[in-house]
C-alpha cells in the first residue's frame, strides 16, 4: 500500500466534502483525470503548479483504494504518477493538511509519507 497525495484549494475541498466526492480541479477537467503525486513527487508539483497559491491543502489517500480507476503513467522526465480516471469519494481521503507558502512562494506541503 502507498499513499498518493492532491493539491487543491481550499474551496475545492469545501466544494467536494458538501458534494461528498472531489471531480477534480480545472486541469484535471480539462486532461480527464485527477492528477494525483507519490509523496517524492508532490513537493515539485507544488513548485511546478502552485506557486504564489496561498490557498492550498494536500489530501492524503492510500492507492489501493482507488482500485483499477487508478493508473500510473509516465509524465514529466520518465516519472510514472498516479493518475485517477473516476471522481474522488470524500470518505477516501485519509488526511488533510493545509500547505502554507515557503519563502520561496511555494507550496510546503511537508513531509508526507
Amino acid at each position: 500500500m502507498s499513499r498518493i497525495f492532491k493539491i487543491l484549494s481550499r474551496a475545492e475541498w469545501a466544494a467536494a466534502l458538501a458534494a461528498r466526492r472531489f471531480d477534480g480541479s480545472g486541469i484535471d477537467r480539462t486532461d480527464g483525470f485527477i492528477h494525483f503525486s507519490t509523496a517524492a513527487q508532490a513537493g515539485e508539483t507544488a513548485r511546478r503548479h502552485f506557486v504564489g497559491r496561498d490557498d492550498l491543502v494536500v489530501l492524503a489517500v492510500e492507492s489501493d483504494d482507488l482500485g483499477p480507476a487508478l493508473r500510473w503513467e509516465p509524465s514529466r522526465g520518465g516519472d510514472l504518477f498516479p493518475h485517477l480516471y473516476a471522481h474522488l469519494d470524500t470518505f477516501l481521503v485519509l488526511k488533510v493538511t493545509e500547505a502554507p507558502l515557503g519563502p520561496d512562494g511555494a507550496p510546503q506541503v511537508g513531509p508526507l509519507a
